[in-house]
């Protein structure tokens, strides 16, 4: 009898120690948009993010799904709300009506979303980042390096946030080479690798010497294309001088998702979570530029540093506005 009731002591408490266990674990979900997990960019920074925070803190258990087509935001979305995950992050504008709707539904339920702002609903966290700061910094170094005083810009699509890339890079360019052109092209896509270097091919047969992009999946076909002509390309989000293994890349715009979507994943588990925007710049370290390769010249170096410097000490602001930046006609 002792036996007996021994082990269903054991058995009582191992059940109990479980259900602790699975109450205490938080789960977040992520979902990206059509430029998929292995996106070299704001996807895979997400991702990165979140798999960082499950190996520090194994109450997070994290999961993504991949979103092939518009049509599977919705889907991935219920999916996770029918498996009581605790957070839903939504990777890329493009998820915004979507998410909207599931958070006007589920009002009990707590979402994300990263580089949207245009939803104001308490259970929704918009999580936005300075990527204008970060590409007027890497314009400026364009703009220091051209020779022939012609780069190329080419971005993903046209939209408010997708807009503020070339704002920041456009002006940039122009404040270190006033009298530079700055080539443009709507990719109107983040997969279209072989769109994204035929773009590029065209910028360089036309003078460009420098190339950003602000185009995802696409924007690897214009990096190719400088790396074979053997002219400076400009990554974008991460560090793809080293994720694309492209020694022609001089610098990347970084911004770093991850940032915003362990923050929030955090603030669930403190039950400290917010609605609203919330804002990540390079004050956060959230925003900045890559100099693996150590091919920035010094002097530039020196020039880009300083005015990294002066805003994050509040001495100047990179426009957030496409009027505030005439030359930049994408949106026109």
């Amino acid at each position: 009898m002792k036996k007996i009731l021994s082990v269903a002591l054991l058995l009582c408490l191992a059940l109990m120690l479980s259900l602790s266990a699975s109450a205490d674990t938080i789960k977040i979900g992520m979902i990206t948009d059509v430029a998929g997990i292995n996106d070299q960019s704001f996807n895979q920074f997400a991702w990165a993010g979140l798999q960082n925070l499950a190996k520090e803190d194994p109450s997070f258990e994290v999961q993504y799904l991949e979103s092939k087509t518009d049509a599977d935001y919705q889907t991935n979305i219920n999916t996770f709300l029918d498996e009581d995950y605790d957070l839903i992050i939504c990777v890329g504008y493009m998820l915004a009506d979507a998410t909207r709707q599931a958070a006007e539904d589920n009002p009990d339920r707590k979402f994300a979303i990263v580089d949207d702002a245009s939803i104001d609903l308490p259970n929704v966290a918009c999580l936005t980042f300075a990527q204008e700061q970060c590409s007027y910094l890497v314009g400026l170094i364009a703009g220091y390096t051209t020779k022939t005083k012609t780069v190329g810009y080419i971005q993903g699509m046209v939209s408010d946030t997708m807009n503020l890339f070339g704002v920041g890079f456009i002006t940039g360019v122009l404040e270190a080479c006033p009298d530079a052109t700055v080539l443009q092209y709507n990719a109107n896509s983040f997969t279209d690798i072989a769109g994204g270097n035929t773009a590029a091919k065209d910028m360089i047969t036309k003078g460009a010497d420098v190339i950003y992009h602000a185009a995802g999946g696409t924007g690897q076909g214009a990096m190719t294309a400088c790396q074979e002509a053997d002219i400076w390309g400009i990554g974008v989000d991460s560090d793809q001088a080293v994720v694309l293994n492209n020694d022609k890349i001089i610098t990347s715009a970084l911004k770093d998702t991850g940032t915003g979507c362990v923050d929030i994943a955090k603030a669930v588990k403190n039950n400290s979570f917010v609605g609203g925007n919330h804002h990540y710049t390079l004050l956060e370290g959230a925003v900045g530029f890559a100099t693996t390769g150590n091919h920035i010249p010094a002097d530039v170096l020196e020039k880009v540093e300083a005015a990294k410097t002066a805003i994050m000490e509040g001495k100047m602001t990179v426009p957030t506005n496409v009027a505030d930046c005439p030359a930049f006609t994408l949106a026109k």
